[in-house]
Parts: C-alpha cells; structure tokens; sequence
C-alpha cells in the first residue's frame, strides 16, 4: 500500500494536462512567436492557457498574466523587476515565514544596500497587520507575504495586509503557489499588485509558472532578449508545459467549490486521529488554514536521533511520503527557520512534519497514515506508549 501525502512538495499531473501537452508536442509545436500558421496555432494555445490561468484568479484581463518557468521565477522577477526600477536602495517589507524564493531575493538587495524589514508573526504563524503599519516607510515601495505557508499551513490576511499597503501607496506582492486552487482568490477584490503561481503545485507540470501584474504596474524584466511575454518575460514559450498549466488551471477553478470542502473534513480528520498523541504537537493557525495541509512538530526532537526528517524515512519506508517541514529545505539538517521565527526552541524545530493531502487521497489513506504515524513514534519514543486501537 502506497500513499502519497506531500502534494505541497509536487501533485500528480492529471491526465487532462497531460493529453494538452502531448497535444502541443505533436500537433501545435510551433514556436508562438512565428507569424506563419504553425506559429499562430502555438501562440493560440499560450493565449489560451492565459485565459484560463486568469480565470483561476479572477483576474478581469488575462494580458496581466506572464508566464515563467515556476513559482520562484515569478517572485524573483516581482521582486527584483520592483527593485530595479529605482536608481537608489529603498525598503522592502516581508514576512519572517516566507519562502526561500523570496528570503534569497531580499538577502541580495541587502548587499545591494536596500533595507529589508522582515515582520514578525505569532505562535500560529500570522502577521498582525499593525505591524505592517509600524514598519511602512516613506521610502517603502514593495510588501511581499505569502498567502498561504507552505510548511505549516496558515493563511494570512493577505486582503487586509494589502489594502494597508495600497493606501501607503507601496506594491503588494503575495507568493500564491500554495493558495491557488486550492482556495478562492480574485484579484479585483484584493489590493494585490503582484501574485505568484505554480502550474506543479495544482495538477500541472512542473516547469510552468505565472505572475499576476496589475495592470499599469511597471516592473524591469530579469531577461534580455526577444521581448516575449509583453516584454516581462523573454525567451520562448514552454508551449507543452503551459497548454497543461492552462488546462489545470481551468478544472482547478470548476472543482474548487467542491474538493476543498473535502479536503477540510480529511484535514480535520487527520488532525483529530492524532490529537492524543504525546509530544505531537500541532503547528500553524489551526482557524486560517490551507484546506489540504496537517502540520506538527516534535516537542522530543533533537536533531540527530530523532527528527522530522527521521519519521519522513520511517514512513516511506511504510509506503507514505510526507515532508519535514519545506520540500527546499529537505537536504538539510537544520531547525526550521519557519518554526524559529514562530517561537518554537530550536530543539522542536528539527522535528517538523507536514502532510499535504490533494485530489487522490481518501478517508482510509487518512486513518491508515494516523495508525502508521502513531506506530512509528510508540517504536521511537517508547515512553510515549501511544494508544494505536
């Protein structure tokens, strides 16, 4: 028995995608920039796709999509495209729980000069929006909070925290990758300038991505070359990859009112089976949550002989895949910086796990799991002596 729960690390391309990539490859294989007819069939497709990715977000003109390799191709390039449109170091606002795809981005305009003000976040992992208030400056030009955190699941209050920054008259930016799909977002209700997607993360391929530019938002690209992309993005088309994003994209949207209702119950679910367990502790705003995501940590870890990545092995070796914490930082043995900056010691910081349910997960792979999990520990801390009826 096998049962895949890291569907934030990657999710399964549906089939969907893949017969419109498979399609693109052997049929509309043009280059979209050609004027000739095999080239306007591939642009047809890219333009397509971009319809159907700006539905996903409500977003009323798709011409404000560009399409990058990935999530972290779209930060960067919201990011530093802001960063490089002043002459002179500014201030930048993010959270202490963003991603690497943004932290590394502003560790660089550090060296550059800029100031870099991470805001704090509480127990639960959520920024208080009267610290961005504090921390807005007269020469702030961009906040970037993630909408969803990818390791431990909270959301943000991404509507509130942006109109703050409108009303300063600074750009908002929000690293979606988690969120979209998976929870309703429309850009023409939040102040939101720039928005980050994955195509990998909502039953695309990998190697597809998206950033969302408001209209009238200007931004200098991060590539020279053929001015694809109105320009934010040269190179040529993914073609394959993006036909499956936009298809993705599209079934996302259709099913949302449906599969996050059911993830919430199995997320709950999982949570509940595991709620006795000694040690165990829940991680994350448990209210303003990711619908597919279950996170704890272990108050016993200590980095070498047990840790987060230590019941990532145990488990596997069962036939389930979860995570210790970020996928991007799996290779490491560290504590979670995440869980640092939440306020957990260092200690239960090597101990974090998630697990990401999606579109195949069902109640028996939830109560299994729970029983695995509980089985795993009672071997590894036998002190505990969990219960596993």
């Amino acid at each position: 028995m096998q049962i895949y729960l890291d569907y934030s690390a990657t999710t399964p391309t549906r089939p969907e995608a893949i017969a419109a990539m498979q399609a693109a490859l052997t049929q509309q294989w043009g280059n979209p920039s050609s004027l000739h007819e095999w080239g306007q069939r591939a642009a047809t497709i890219v333009e397509q796709a971009r319809v159907q990715v700006a539905g996903l977000i409500n977003a009323a003109n798709p011409d404000a999509i560009a399409f990058t390799s990935g999530g972290t191709e779209a930060d960067n390039l919201a990011i530093m495209g802001v960063a490089r449109l002043s002459a002179v170091p500014q201030h930048m606002i993010i959270s202490s729980v963003e991603h690497s795809a943004i932290t590394e981005p502003a560790n660089l305009l550090e060296k550059w000069g800029w100031e870099v003000t991470r805001l704090g976040v509480d127990k639960k992992g959520r920024v208080n929006p009267q610290d961005l208030k504090a921390a807005l400056r007269h020469n702030t030009v961009l906040v970037s909070v993630i909408y969803g955190q990818s390791e431990i699941g909270t959301v943000q209050p991404i509507a509130e925290l942006s109109q703050i920054t409108q009303q300063h008259g600074a750009l908002f930016h929000t690293d979606a990758v988690q969120a979209a799909g998976r929870l309703p977002i429309d850009v023409q209700q939040l102040a939101v300038d720039l928005l980050s997607l994955s195509s990998h993360k909502l039953y695309g391929s990998q190697g597809a991505g998206a950033l969302y530019i408001r209209p009238g938002v200007e931004l200098i690209p991060l590539l020279g070359g053929g001015g694809q992309e109105r320009g934010w993005r040269s190179g040529t088309q993914a073609l394959p990859a993006i036909a499956g994003f936009g298809i993705a994209a599209e079934l996302a949207t259709q099913e949302l009112a449906t599969e996050t209702p059911r993830l919430i119950k199995l997320r709950d679910r999982l949570f509940s089976l595991l709620a006795d367990v000694p040690g165990l502790i829940p991680t994350g705003d448990l209210e303003h949550r990711l619908p597919h995501h279950v996170s704890f940590c272990l108050e016993s870890a200590d980095g070498e002989k047990l840790s987060g990545k230590t019941l990532v092995r145990q488990l596997n070796l069962a036939g389930i895949g979860i995570s210790a914490g970020s996928a991007c930082h799996s290779g490491k043995l560290s504590p979670s910086p995440i869980l640092l900056a939440m306020g957990y010691p260092e200690k239960a910081a090597f101990g974090g796990i998630r697990l990401t349910l999606g579109r195949d997960t069902t109640q028996a792979d939830i109560d299994w799991t729970a029983m695995v999990l509980k089985q795993v520990l009672e071997r590894l801390v036998p002190k505990l002596s969990l219960a596993t009826g």
